[in-house]
């Protein structure tokens, strides 16, 4: 190793005659995005994490590739002892497995070191949700007389009748919406597709919608989405995000507001009047009951009081 190098860092010369880690994580990352397809946030997570770990062990004068358990081990406890929160750790700890799984597969080393590792027990974040009340005065937010208010109104009905993701609903198209059957086909993430009923009441305004306002907006423009902007294009989910902001603020929501706020009162009301969780399972196009189940905790909260009622928008 020249002495150039030795400089840049790698003070135990422990590197000599091998790969140095960093190309290593690269091709791990190069791997995991060639079959996974992963995000570059995600990716950038990743390498940070094992960056982490690396930088670590040569300050032990271990390899990142030799790394044990105890090594894997004592990093997480010098975390903890830093600081570091549950959340964090299993999200490192993850990015290791994934890492060290990726060497014993290309026969880089023979045992994995994080398998006899357990997760860090970590609760999980409760969704965000509103009451009934709280969602009659967003959707009542919009000025209905004007056309891009009312384009408003019905994406706001629609949303909450339906559970859609924001990427589904800002890009629904006209070829999607069956509305003398009362459903939305969607085709969600996995290439799943499923049919969702709209409710009379998200219908109503949706066809309303579609016979006057719209072209309103359009004017001589063509497009087959169902909410264009003034450019006759498709609504960003940053400018989704910023009418959520505005109508939340003219109702006086007085909490923090995404447009998953809704996708979250769906699942929940629905749940507090006795929906089946496989029945939102499927609306919601979640692959894994265990992501639906979160829902129930916050269903909880207002099984009570709400018992009896119905979704107000089905």
């Amino acid at each position: 190793m020249s002495t150039l190098s030795l400089k840049a860092g790698n003070k135990h010369e422990i590197y000599a005659g091998l790969e140095a880690p960093e190309k290593t994580i690269d091709r791990f990352l190069d791997a995991i995005w060639m079959e996974r397809g992963l995000s570059v946030n995600t990716l950038a997570a990743y390498r940070a994490d094992i960056l982490c770990l690396s930088r670590w062990l040569e300050e032990q004068d271990v390899k990142l590739s030799a790394a044990r358990r105890s090594d894997l081990l004592a990093f997480l406890a010098w975390r903890a002892e830093s600081g570091a929160r549950p959340r964090s750790t299993a999200r490192q700890l993850s990015s290791f497995r994934r890492f060290f799984r990726y060497l014993v597969r290309e026969g880089e080393v023979d045992d994995d070191p994080t398998a006899r590792i357990a997760m860090p027990k970590v609760g999980r974040a409760l969704p965000q949700s509103m009451t009934e009340e709280e969602v009659e005065a967003l959707l009542e937010a919009p000025d209905v007389t004007d056309p891009l208010g009312h384009r408003d109104r019905a994406m706001l009905e629609v949303l909450y009748a339906t559970g859609l993701r924001v990427s589904e609903l800002i890009n629904l198209r006209i070829g999607q919406v069956n509305l003398n059957q009362g459903v939305i086909r969607i085709v969600g993430k996995g290439d799943k597709e499923r049919l969702i009923p709209l409710g009379e009441e998200s219908q109503r305004w949706l066809q309303d919608f579609i016979d006057g306002p719209r072209m309103e907006i359009l004017l001589e423009r063509q497009t087959d989405a169902i909410f264009p902007t003034r450019r006759g294009s498709c609504m960003t989910r940053q400018a989704f995000w910023h009418i959520i902001r505005r109508y939340a603020k003219k109702s006086k929501f007085g909490r923090k507001l995404s447009p998953h706020t809704l996708r979250h009162a769906f699942a929940t009301h629905l749940l507090n009047h006795g929906a089946d969780l496989r029945v939102v399972q499927l609306l919601l196009g979640h692959s894994d009951l265990s992501t639906t189940q979160i829902y129930t905790h916050v269903a909880r909260e207002r099984i009570k009081e709400l018992h009896g009622r119905h979704h107000p928008r089905g």
